[in-house]
């Protein structure tokens, strides 16, 4: 990214991603999504939760709002502003979603569409406290920042696997979250190609958590 402030405008302009599309018939089995919130800020900022200690899955994690697909979701973007909903309390009606992510599939089986939505400035978050322990903000310009992420690669059954780690203040940002940030950031990069590497967080790749 350029060293001078990003605005909404350069980032929308730079965002060439997959367009929103509904989903045609039911949805197949193991199906999520998060919203990716962007906030419109004059220094837009990215909006992140995180976990409840008391969940079974995940305690304490950095995420974004998202989970599972419903019989009832009428398509994966549904399903991100329903679950944001829930989590934080935003309305569906306030976002105002731009596109959509590469898919990315969980070792668990998981395959998970990150949403990425444009927020007003005015809302206030409200979070669940049975999902959620914090909301909180990260400057847009600082989250797509390659550099920030850092690999480790974990050697699982054989199998060898790239994860992403990010530090935010007190918060530890790695995981699926971290990956989706960098391939965000990869997205909108004006300074390198948009289109990911073939060992990036695309569709097929495994990701090892969510």
């Amino acid at each position: 990214m350029s060293d001078g402030p990003l605005t909404l405008e350069q980032f929308i302009s730079r965002f060439v991603l997959q367009p929103p599309q509904p989903d045609a018939g039911p949805l197949p089995l193991r199906r999520a999504a998060v919203l990716v919130p962007i906030i419109a800020r004059p220094r837009p900022s990215l909006l992140l939760t995180r976990r409840a200690a008391t969940l079974r899955k995940h305690a304490g994690q950095v995420a974004f709002p998202g989970g599972m697909v419903d019989e009832a979701d009428s398509s994966l973007i549904f399903t991100a502003l329903r679950e944001a909903y829930e989590e934080v309390a935003i309305p569906p009606a306030a976002v105002r979603v731009v596109g959509v992510l590469p898919a990315v599939t969980s070792s668990t089986g998981f395959q998970v569409t990150p949403v990425v939505g444009i927020l007003p400035d005015t809302l206030k978050w409200c979070p669940n406290e049975d999902e959620v322990e914090s909301v909180f903000e990260m400057p847009l310009q600082e989250a797509l920042r390659l550099g920030r992420y850092t690999p480790l690669d974990i050697h699982r059954r054989g199998v060898q696997h790239r994860v992403w780690l990010s530090w935010f203040d007190e918060y530890f940002i790695w995981g699926m979250t971290a990956g989706i940030l960098r391939q965000l950031s990869l997205q909108v990069s004006a300074e390198r190609p948009l289109t990911a590497s073939p060992t990036e967080n695309l569709p097929g790749v495994r990701l090892p958590l969510f």
